[in-house]
């Protein structure tokens, strides 16, 4: 049986330069896809079609200022009907990337609350707005929620509890 002698074979200096052929092209591309093409930043909808559908149920507030803002981003919206209600979800992504959700109900606050800060959360103080009042409450592991409770509507802003500055913009922002 034919054997090839030992300068004939494959070497390792072989298997680096394919490796290079293939691996510098890719790292090109992800450069241009990151940088020219702004591959990280988050995609952005536009909420009116569920925001329309909710104000027919309650009455929505729209945060003022925040999409003209380049660095927040509305990466989605839902509404549902209930038998007990209609709830509207809007996901934002803030400066910081870590997500946050705007929750607006007239599901009774007493439903709504536990459903969406989890049964172990608790409340741990207040944040005043020119508009209202939130109550602070730490909700399931890593997660604050800022909520108003108000005679047609309760608004809960969840998000993560290293991010309360962004929490409190997105209330401060709710007319």
């Amino acid at each position: 049986m034919p054997r090839l002698a030992p300068k004939e074979g494959r070497r390792p200096r072989d298997m680096i330069i394919s490796l290079l052929v293939l691996l510098v092209p890719i790292a090109l591309m992800m450069g241009f896809y990151r940088v020219v093409l702004d591959g990280d930043r988050p995609v952005s909808i536009d909420p009116a079609s569920s925001i329309d559908l909710a104000s027919r149920a309650f009455p929505v507030a729209v945060p003022a200022g925040l999409t003209e803002d380049q660095d927040w981003h509305i990466t989605s919206a839902n509404f549902r009907r209930e038998d007990n209600g209609a709830t509207l979800r809007i996901g934002y992504i803030p400066p910081s990337d870590k997500a946050i959700l705007m929750i607006q109900s007239n599901v009774d606050a007493s439903v709504l609350v536990p459903a969406e800060v989890g049964a172990q959360g608790q409340r741990t103080g207040t944040f005043r707005t020119g508009q209202r009042t939130w109550l602070q409450y730490s909700g399931r592991t890593n997660e604050t929620a800022l909520i108003a409770t108000e005679e047609t509507r309760t608004i809960v802003i969840l998000g993560d509890s290293a991010d309360t500055a962004n929490l409190e913009k997105l209330a401060t922002a709710i007319p």
